[in-house]
């Protein structure tokens, strides 16, 4: 085994990586750019080296300063995590060629399945079911028209090289086809310097299930079960499941068996991941090959109880794996939700800043439900635009699928994150929902429980009486010098729905009574500046992060945000008197809907546009953004240019009405 470990990535993979190396006895160097000066995978390690600038390109993705760096510091291996160089080819040959150990699998292996369209006709070859589809270049956007005709809509259009959800659109239409390859092959040259495009039939009522394999350098692959990556945006995977809800012991048996066959016939070492699309027979049909760690390993950690970061290290040291096919377990249940730096109520666009508060549940690997928590940050870290936003992996398992998922939410209730935009409501909201309950799930998810986009939880008229008898108990124990001997009835307003309670208060237990007579039990240790108060309201639980205001609490539930102001009734019977402020209107110009850069401006001072027309492209995160029109009007003013990064909410143009 090598003693020394370089880790060519950042943030919560470099973490983890270092988490494992460390229990292994291995010595841990970690890279960073300008931006992660300061940056928690750079504390964690032994030793750290400075690469570069800011962006990726000058840093991460600079193989010759992974190099440099590694003949530094006298690095036995390298293990590249996932993304930036993980998966291309010259960066592996060029560790192999300065005698150090590339964690991770052979060359020629990771050029065969990292071109998707060479990828599919050796997986063709190998017996492994493929998705009907044009393999070849396709030279222009008319090209792409004539071919989507040919397979028949809806098609997907992909960039070869692609990954994460980048170089990717559905086309229902020859418009959308044309759009969709124009956008999907820059997105393809800026994201990874090839712009190869191809087309493939989209399967209706899909689901996203992949399989997990670990190989050796003895001719050994298994396969590790699978993970259900279903629910999606934009193709980027929000949560992940092991096992999958849908499949059954044979199906997964024959997926595994071709994921295994295709791993072999290219010599595949290391851990791997081969991606299916499932359609609602258990057809299933080969996507592509992940030849790197995949965000999702944890879910497969916890139902099989291997590290698989260890396995990929033994792999890498030429050692055997230390079990076989039949000694692989699927044991519970385990689900990640990805925590992300995105603004869930304004279209997920990302969102930056330093984390003013980041506290995350404890995690918990010793009693079921287990808690797990993958990250790269802390209190204080800056999320900027120049990586991906992700800021946690928060995972639980438990014996069963939907105590798994209550785990979850209690989790999500608990998870403390201020400072920036973050999609933790939204993840709240669907593990309550029914339909992700019942596990009936596709790629389409998202886009169709939230046709219209995410504007937040409405609570049930319990939950919502609950939370009031919470945040009435709560401002008691805020300061009960206020209350006399028997304490004063309090309203509680949320919301347009108001409460009347009157209290009495013994030790940590508190009897609400209701103007209907019917009296409510809240039991709750939550003290004056505790930000998570755990409450018992008539038998229920409920984990409810707490905030005081003037007059009340902020108070944050299973992904609803409300406002609860604790008055006495007098002051309650004035408040429908108060006047209402008005938003300013801001219809007469288009803001920049996240921190972003613009790539190209389509219009001109003075242009009538129409509805639907596009107007800016701006890109954030690696990912294009189209803007259009949302009514006809002309251009007034032209406030940027291309190349403008702009803030979010800053004015790109004005209109005018005609």
């Amino acid at each position: 085994m090598f003693s020394s470990l370089l880790i060519a990535n950042r943030g919560e993979i470099a973490c983890r990586v270092i988490r494992t190396a460390r229990r292994m006895g291995i010595r841990t160097i970690a890279v960073y750019s300008d931006a992660d000066r300061d940056a928690v995978h750079v504390k964690l390690a032994d030793e750290a080296v400075h690469i570069g600038g800011s962006p990726a390109r000058d840093s991460y993705l600079s193989i010759e300063k992974i190099v440099a760096a590694c003949k530094q510091t006298g690095a036995e291996a390298v293990h590249p995590g996932y993304g930036f160089l993980s998966e291309n080819p010259a960066f592996a040959a060029a560790i192999e060629a300065e005698n150090i150990i590339f964690v991770g699998p052979p060359v020629k292996a990771i050029e065969a399945m990292g071109d998707k369209i060479t990828s599919k006709k050796i997986a063709a070859a190998a017996g492994v079911s493929t998705v009907p589809g044009h393999m070849g270049l396709i030279a222009d956007a008319e090209a792409a028209v004539t071919i989507s005709r040919q397979i028949g809509y809806p098609v997907m259009i992909k960039a070869s090289a692609g990954g994460g959800g980048k170089g990717m659109r559905i086309a229902h239409s020859d418009a959308e086809a044309r759009e969709g390859f124009e956008r999907s092959k820059s997105e393809a040259a800026s994201s990874f310097g090839d712009d190869r495009i191809f087309i493939e039939k989209f399967i209706t009522e899909p689901r996203h299930i992949e399989i997990q394999l670990i190989g050796d350098a003895h001719s050994n692959v298994l396969y590790l079960n699978e993970r259900e990556c279903s629910v999606q945006r934009r193709n980027q995977k929000v949560i992940e499941e092991a096992p999958s809800p849908f499949l059954d012991a044979a199906t997964r048996k024959a997926m595994g068996e071709q994921a295994v066959a295709l791993a072999k016939a290219v010599g595949y070492t290391s851990a791997g991941t081969v991606e299916f699309i499932v359609d609602k027979h258990r057809n299933f049909y080969f996507l592509e090959m992940n030849t790197r760690l995949q965000v999702e390993h944890p879910v497969t950690e916890l139902i099989t109880g291997l590290d698989l970061v260890e396995l990929m290290f033994l792999a890498a040291a030429g050692e055997k794996l230390p079990l076989t096919q039949e000694e692989v377990q699927l044991n519970g249940w385990a689900i990640e939700s990805r925590i992300y730096a995105e603004d869930p109520f304004r279209n997920f666009l990302p969102s930056t800043g330093r984390l003013t508060r980041y506290h995350p549940p404890a995690e918990n690997l010793v009693q079921p439900p287990f808690i797990r928590n993958d990250t790269g940050v802390a209190e204080g870290s800056e999320i900027t635009t120049y990586y991906d936003p992700m800021i946690a992996k928060l995972c639980t398992w438990a014996p069963t699928r939907i105590e798994a998922i209550e785990a979850m939410e209690d989790a999500l209730d608990e998870f403390e994150l201020e400072g920036v935009g973050n999609n933790i409501p939204f993840l709240a909201a669907v593990m309550g929902q029914q339909r992700f309950r019942e596990g009936r799930l596709t790629t389409g998810y998202i886009a169709e429980e939230f046709p219209n986009g995410f504007s937040g939880v409405e609570l049930d008229a319990d939950s919502l009486t609950h939370l009031a008898a919470i945040a009435c108990t709560s401002a008691f124990a805020l300061d009960h010098r206020l209350y006399p001997t028997t304490p004063e009835p309090r309203a509680v307003i949320i919301g347009d729905q108001r409460w009347d309670f009157s209290v009495r208060a013994d030790g940590i237990e508190y009897w609400l009574t209701a103007p209907d007579g019917k009296k409510l039990l809240v039991e709750t240790g939550w003290k004056p500046g505790n930000t998570i108060c755990i409450a018992r309201v008539d038998g229920h639980l409920h984990h409810v992060r707490i905030q005081r205001l003037t007059s009340g609490f902020r108070l944050r539930h299973r992904g609803a945000d409300l406002i609860a102001k604790v008055l006495l009734p007098r002051v309650a019977d004035l408040m429908p008197l108060m006047p209402v402020k008005l938003p300013p209107d801001l219809s007469k110009f288009l803001l920049c809907p996240m921190p972003g850069q613009i790539v190209r401006i389509d219009v001109a001072e003075g242009d009538i546009v129409e509805d639907g027309q596009t107007l800016a492209i701006v890109e954030a995160m690696k990912m294009e953004n189209v803007l259009k029109a949302e009514k006809r009007a002309k251009i007034s003013k032209i406030r940027v240019q291309p190349g403008s990064v702009l803030a979010v909410d800053e004015v790109i143009l004005e209109f005018e009405a005609v």
